[in-house]
């Protein structure tokens, strides 16, 4: 499908319904991102990644392993807005250069317990959820929870979502990532 099918709406141009959570992403990132502009042609997938997203950030996950859960799905989904886009929260929440290189690459992570996040998603989607008692083990030997392991699923099926749509609408890399790309 041509990306032309896929237009980067303004707020005027927007369906009605993508147009409260288009602002309030404008004013909280000072600019309108491109990916949502485009996101916007589906209200309901804007709005529903924009929320599970919130919910994902809610969880009982800390800030560095959300990210590395966000990353893996970056990575793997080859979704080149989402890699720069959580190059830069990584680079924001302190986390060192050789972790951020090793997300990007998809190379063994040097921290361990951050290793078993990426691990534990990646057996997560390679199973479709039907982990082994040997995956599940070693998330929850690196002080994992059970209730970690179900919001593992969450942020999965939040980052596929936006994965999937950013590539399928071709949304180009905002000024602001560049640097992060």
């Amino acid at each position: 499908m041509s990306v032309s099918a896929f237009p980067d709406h303004t707020l005027e141009s927007a369906p009605a319904a993508a147009r409260s959570a288009m602002s309030a992403v404008a004013a909280k990132q000072g600019h309108l991102p491109a990916a949502v502009a485009r996101l916007a042609a589906s209200p309901e997938l804007l709005n529903g990644f924009l929320r599970m997203s919130a919910l994902f950030e809610s969880t009982t996950l800390d800030p560095l392993s959300r990210e590395v859960l966000i990353m893996t799905m970056a990575t793997r989904n080859s979704c080149h807005i989402c890699v720069a886009m959580h190059t830069a929260k990584l680079t924001a929440l302190g986390a060192e250069p050789g972790l951020i290189a090793a997300l990007r690459s998809g190379d063994p992570l040097p921290d361990e317990r951050l290793e078993a996040v990426r691990e534990f998603t990646l057996a997560v989607i390679a199973t479709s959820g039907g982990v082994d008692d040997t995956a599940l083990g070693s998330f929850l030997a690196h002080g994992y929870t059970s209730r970690n392991a179900l919001e593992v699923v969450l942020g999965i099926g939040a980052y596929t979502m936006s994965t999937l749509a950013n590539r399928m609408t071709g949304a180009p890399l905002d000024p602001q990532l560049k640097e992060f790309a």
